[in-house]
């Protein structure tokens, strides 16, 4: 009997292809998108816009249809209770209302500098807090695999204390809410700033593991991260601290930050996983010092894509807000599997990425103060602890 050779091997082609199709990870993707939630968060000062301009862009490039997508509900007393005390809550009650300097109130909680009362910091806390647990729930429901909110991801306040722009932290909130569904939550930080809020939370806990990579130099805020920083009692170990330091590249990021998670997920194999994305390290962001660009957070985002557990991605820093927009916006796209055109589509902020238009964002000359000595130390106290699980 005669083949048809050509048909043949077209059939192996399609019968390969579909099982490329059938081993690929597709996950179920879900993204809080709310215009007034946007409005909210830009009562932050430094964020004026930043969560418009982030949603714009990701509509601009049809991303939207690829999603599911939620409206934020606002949190209650309960849901902030979880974390933050009674006190606490009922003092942002207090200051609602608009405040200026010749009201007779006195500052508590860490309110001043770096986070001046707002108006209607309450209203603003209960839709943080409720954008990231209505992300948080729609995993705990099994809606979807994976969900998105960039509203979200403030990691320094503590259970009294508002600090570093954090003026409640709607990421511890969101893991225990988390907590309640998936037994080991893997919390990975990627801001430049050293998430100290998570860390303090969980550091008494083997449940949660808080891994962060972060700049650590003499005064950079918080000043806190060191390696040697482990966790405590039944929690020792399960804080692991990544400390880096000015101009580290994308290629040199990604490689440690693929040996450190392989020694990660061997020692602690989560059963969900929470991802701070702040854009604070790309190059060019007026708070940072690295020299990333949205590709290195692209690839860590798909590194922990492959663990194929219910994964909540979190905004945070970003204060070049053009970047934080490209990169979120690319971040995206990666999630989703689409793949973008390097040309910004016009919409209502287009000319906020000018000159170039191009989503790109691309390293400057600064210099890399990573030594391969550095890397290697870190990477060896790291093994050394993770061993001890």
């Amino acid at each position: 009997m005669e083949v048809d050779v050509y048909q043949e091997c077209n059939s192996k082609k399609r019968k390969n292809e579909d099982q490329l199709v059938k081993d690929k990870y597709l996950p179920q993707v879900g993204i809080v998108y709310d215009e007034k939630l946007f409005q909210i968060s830009s009562k932050v000062p430094q964020l004026n816009h930043r969560a418009d301009m982030v949603h714009e862009l990701i509509k601009a490039y049809d991303l939207l249809r690829n999603m599911t997508i939620y409206e934020y509900k606002p949190a209650t007393d309960t849901d902030i209770n979880s974390f933050h005390s009674f006190d606490f809550i009922e003092y942002l009650k207090m200051i609602n209302n608009l405040y200026t300097e010749e009201d007779d109130i006195d500052l508590e909680y860490g309110f001043g500098y770096d986070c001046p009362p707002l108006d209607g910091i309450y209203d603003y806390v209960c839709a943080i807090v409720g954008s990231t647990l209505s992300a948080a729930r729609a995993l705990i429901r099994k809606e979807v695999d994976i969900a998105i909110n960039w509203c979200g991801g403030w990691h320094h306040a503590q259970r009294d204390l508002v600090e570093g722009f954090c003026y409640v932290n709607d990421i511890v909130i969101a893991i225990l809410e988390l907590r309640t569904a998936f037994d080991k939550v893997l919390y990975v930080d990627l801001d430049i700033h050293h998430c100290n809020g998570v860390q303090d939370s969980f550091a008494y806990t083997k449940k949660v593991l808080t891994l962060s990579f972060h700049k650590f130099e003499p005064g950079f805020y918080p000043c806190t991260g060191d390696v040697t920083d482990i966790g405590f009692g039944r929690g020792q170990y399960y804080t692991v601290n990544v400390p880096l330091s000015d101009g580290i590249t994308d290629v040199q990021y990604c490689s440690l930050f693929d040996r450190i998670i392989k020694m990660v997920k061997k020692g602690f194999p989560p059963d969900a996983i929470v991802v701070q994305c702040g854009a604070d390290g790309l190059a060019g962001d007026p708070l940072g010092g690295f020299n990333l660009t949205p590709k290195a957070y692209g690839h860590c985002v798909k590194t922990l894509m492959d663990f194929k557990k219910p994964t909540l991605i979190l905004g945070g820093g970003g204060y070049n807000l053009p970047n934080t927009a490209k990169c979120w916006t690319y971040i995206t796209s990666v999630i989703i599997g689409c793949e973008l055109h390097n040309d910004i589509p016009e919409h209502e902020y287009f000319t906020n990425y000018g000159p170039s238009y191009e989503l790109a964002v691309s390293p400057n000359n600064r210099k890399d103060n990573n030594e391969p000595s550095d890397i290697q130390r870190i990477v060896d106290c790291v093994k050394g602890n993770i061993k001890i699980f």
